[in-house]
């Protein structure tokens, strides 16, 4: 995935900059910077934070960046902010999106005689320069900006830091949320609204899909307006967002309490204990253990002070690792236990597996599990928040194989609950992870859980409708 933060003050802006950008780690961190203008020039610093938090590794950075404006970034690969010289003039810009069309349009800048782009470590072209090289072809960094928007199959919310001010543009569908905050003397821009409290700043405004501001010190400048087809990502709420956050006015850890709750009114399972899997799956347990007034415990506790989230290494490997050793058995609340997990989905489903055969290693009398979203049938095309290598990774693809060989075209009777295939993939899934019991949330739940019209969100991974 990845996350961006902006600052305008009156005022020297690194610390608020190094914080909201901290404050985006969560979102998965591969590669981590930020670039200041000083009134004269950009001063900028990129670091990979692999296998190391991005203040530790930024700290020793901040006697050196100095300036009333800048931008910073938590990247899922790419090297960025990048600061760029064109035409246009000094400025520095940060993406968060996937390019689906990226080979495309590099052909298309290197026949504009656009004369080189920059490999990455694996061959690969950075994303946000090919960004950049859009906006470089048109006359003015806005029309640069709307080329880019239109051009790219996919999506890409970016900011743009110029010498005057900071140009904010929402991605063309919305998928990304991007938030305005204001204090006395600065403003700020995130992807995360939580990054504001603890900074001092209170929302002013959300841009709305393909908006395009310009935040100076002075104010907000309208640039370009909103379209008015909305398709936000719908997992902001169930997964990866920050409990803390609002998304058009919509909590995070509100809705996952709302989520648990149908969750509990569509079962009827004896158990004596409900439990969240750490950290996204909490809130969704909270919320079925209030409604169906059963206590909530926590049989595993997160050791957090040097593990990364588990989604984020590329090798299954060590992924699978990574979750196994972070999570921690609670044994008096497992031995001769009915437990129920909520979890906030079911990707490839290995980890639940491990997670299963340890609790059964400690004598558990029966587990139960319940997923916050429906079988995931496909992988994102539109952002970068899950890298699973092949759909047919995803454990409901896994058991619709199982099922029907290769043949694909049952797909729809697969994502609809109330057919005979669901049923029997569902219970193909169950008896593969070895639960007592699998149930997963409906769509239509979810989405009333988010409360905003189901229209304006984004259900792809779920359903494959665009």
């Amino acid at each position: 995935m990845g996350g961006l933060f902006g600052v305008v003050s009156k005022n020297d802006c690194i610390m608020d900059l190094y914080f909201g950008t901290d404050y985006h780690s969560h979102l998965g961190t591969s590669r981590g910077g930020m670039a200041v203008w000083n009134g004269k020039s950009f001063t900028s610093s990129i670091h990979n934070i692999e296998n190391i938090q991005f203040r530790s590794i930024f700290e020793p950075d901040m006697s050196d960046m100095h300036g009333n404006m800048g931008i910073g970034c938590i990247s899922d690969t790419e090297a960025q902010p990048l600061t760029v010289y064109s035409h246009l003039g000094h400025y520095a810009i940060t993406t968060v999106g996937r390019i689906n069309n990226i080979e495309e349009l590099v052909q298309k800048c290197l026949e504009k005689n656009f004369i080189h782009f920059l490999e990455m470590s694996k061959g690969e072209i950075n994303p946000t320069e090919v960004v950049a090289a859009l906006i470089d072809q048109e006359k003015t960094i806005k029309d640069g900006i709307l080329n880019a928007q239109q051009e790219i199959s996919g999506s890409c919310t970016m900011l743009v830091l110029i010498k005057d001010g900071i140009y904010a543009s929402r991605d063309r569908l919305g998928r990304t949320p991007l938030i305005i905050g204001e204090k006395d003397g600065a403003y700020c821009v995130s992807f995360e609204s939580s990054a504001f409290l603890n900074l001092g700043y209170k929302q002013k405004y959300e841009l709305g899909p393909g908006e395009i501001v310009l935040i100076t010190i002075d104010g907000i400048e309208k640039i370009s307006p909103p379209n008015d087809k909305m398709k936000i990502c719908t997992f902001l709420w169930v997964y990866y967002g920050y409990p803390s956050s609002s998304y058009e006015g919509i909590n995070v850890e509100a809705m996952r309490n709302r989520n648990g709750a149908a969750l509990a009114r569509n079962d009827d399972v004896e158990i004596d204990l409900v439990a969240g899997i750490p950290d996204s799956g909490v809130a969704h347990a909270i919320g079925y253990s209030n409604e169906a007034k059963i206590p909530f415990g926590r049989p595993f506790v997160k050791y957090t002070p040097t593990w990364s989230r588990s989604y984020l290494p590329q090798s299954q490997e060590i992924r699978s690792l990574v979750a196994k050793m972070k999570l921690m058995p609670v044994l008096d609340l497992i031995e001769g236990k009915r437990l129920l997990f909520c979890d906030d989905s079911i990707v490839r489903g290995t980890q639940m597996s491990e997670i299963v055969d340890l609790l059964y290693s400690h004598n558990v009398k029966e587990v139960h599990v319940r997923s916050a979203c429906p079988p995931l049938l496909y992988n994102c095309k539109y952002l970068n928040f899950s890298r699973s290598g092949s759909e047919l990774d995803l454990a409901a693809r896994r058991a619709i194989r199982d099922l029907e060989g290769n043949n694909k075209t049952a797909l729809d009777e697969y994502s609809n609950p109330e057919s005979e295939r669901y049923c029997r993939m569902i219970d193909c899934i169950r008896k593969r992870l070895n639960f007592t019991s699998l149930k997963y949330q409906n769509l239509s739940d979810m989405l009333d859980a988010i409360g905003l019209p189901h229209e304006n969100l984004c259900t792809y991974c779920w359903n494959g409708k665009e």
